[in-house]
């Protein structure tokens, strides 16, 4: 090597913030192994690179005994205090045999390895860096578009995000959205991952996590801890619910969440392309929690059933099909977010199975039910035996709503 390589080594430590004291041992490394490949019976040996001249030179380690037995491993204690004095058998010292030409060949090598080391000390730089948005939300440009080898109409879209670019598979991308090269476009990193070349990273435009990362980075109180989410569910490109809880009474959590006039969660609306966003309270209550989840639709009543994990609803008949949503979309993301299987049912349905049961006690409680399938008041004796069959849930007659015994 030459004080010119030193330098050059120096500038590329301030440039890419590459330590060159990597380099130098990568270099020193490789030289050793490449010089004992060369010279079989030498294990011993070692290579040195002085940092201020960058003059290579080759030392091997040698044990001082009394009596030589092994030459390339040994040496006399005489000789040894020819180097020093204060030598003595039993300890190593380092005996320099650098071969003739060899710095020049040891340069050429120096300067493979070099540039090997820079491009790998480059990748590991970007995947270090990128690592850290693992699981957060990284903004960039679409700079190309390539359709997909396997599916026809299915394309991979590649996302410049500065040092590298990102890798947006048909998987990952949201139905019917729109992308088109010079976009703009926030995405949710699931992976970076470590390749011989660059890193890949992966990302996302339908997980939750990109949701729940726009919350954050919006709502100023869940970065300052006093709004927490609980759960997401998402359908991504149609809806997704969010749960959220106060550990502080004085702040509202879906109010937070919403913002003044809407403008908090109208941005996230946007950035997800007008995908809807139900906001709904968490509750330590199940029946509470399951209700909320069913948010727009108006709720009556929930019963629950701890050990199945399940829960039967009933609400108004006006309010069954917004309850359930269109395809069962409103129910299947209230599932996914509470864990409790749902089954909804309206009014009229609750009012129609009371009635059928009630008819086939008749004749096996003595008690006259018939009254109640002409729309009359039950008698206490027989509210009594529907109560203890349908969990306390009699609809009140008069209003259409429910009635608790």
């Amino acid at each position: 090597m030459s004080l010119e390589m030193i330098r050059a080594l120096e500038e590329l430590e301030k440039e890419k913030k590459i330590d060159r004291e990597i380099i130098f041992k990568s270099i020193e490394e490789a030289l050793e192994s490449s010089y004992k490949r060369n010279n079989e019976t030498l294990s011993n040996t070692k290579v040195k690179i002085d940092r201020n001249d960058g003059e290579i030179r080759v030392f091997a380690t040698m044990n001082i005994v009394d009596e030589v037995k092994d030459p390339t491993t040994e040496i006399s204690l005489a000789q040894a205090r020819k180097i020093s004095p204060d030598y003595s058998a039993g300890d190593i010292t380092e005996i320099e045999i650098t071969p003739k030409n060899f710095g020049r060949a040891a340069a050429q090598k120096a300067k493979q390895i070099i540039v090997q080391k820079i491009r790998e000390e480059e990748r590991n730089l970007i995947y270090n860096e990128y690592f850290s948005y693992e699981k957060d939300i990284i903004a960039g440009t679409i700079q190309r578009i390539e359709p997909s080898l396997y599916n026809k109409g299915e394309h991979t879209i590649y996302i410049d995000i500065g040092k590298t670019e990102a890798i947006l598979t048909p998987q990952e991308q949201v139905p019917g959205e729109v992308y088109k090269v010079g976009d703009r476009i926030k995405t949710y990193v699931l992976e970076v991952k470590k390749t011989n070349k660059d890193p890949k990273i992966f990302v996302s435009r339908t997980h939750p996590g990109l949701v729940k990362r726009l919350f954050e980075l919006e709502v100023a109180e869940i970065r300052q801890g006093f709004v927490e989410i609980k759960s997401i569910s998402r359908e991504a490109g149609f809806r997704t619910k969010i749960a959220v809880y106060s550990v502080d009474e004085k702040v509202d959590p879906v109010g937070a969440c919403v913002g003044q006039k809407g403008q908090r969660v109208q941005n996230i609306v946007n950035e997800l392309r007008d995908e809807k966003i139900d906001i709904i309270e968490w509750s330590v209550h199940s029946d509470e929690y399951i209700a909320n989840s069913l948010s727009p639709s108006t709720v009556l009543r929930v019963e629950v059933n701890e050990s199945e994990k399940s829960a039967k609803v009933v609400v108004p008949d006006n309010q069954l099909s917004l309850a359930i949503g269109k395809e069962g979309q409103n129910v299947r993301l209230a599932a996914r977010l509470t864990g409790w299987k749902i089954d909804i049912k309206s009014e009229s349905q609750i009012r129609s199975m009371l009635e059928s049961d009630l008819l086939n006690l008749d004749y096996n409680s003595g008690i006259d039910f018939s009254a109640y399938t002409q729309d009359e008041p039950l008698s206490a004796s027989a509210q009594e035996i529907v109560a203890q069959l349908f969990n306390d849930y009699v609809p009140d007659e008069e209003n259409g709503g429910e009635k608790e015994e």
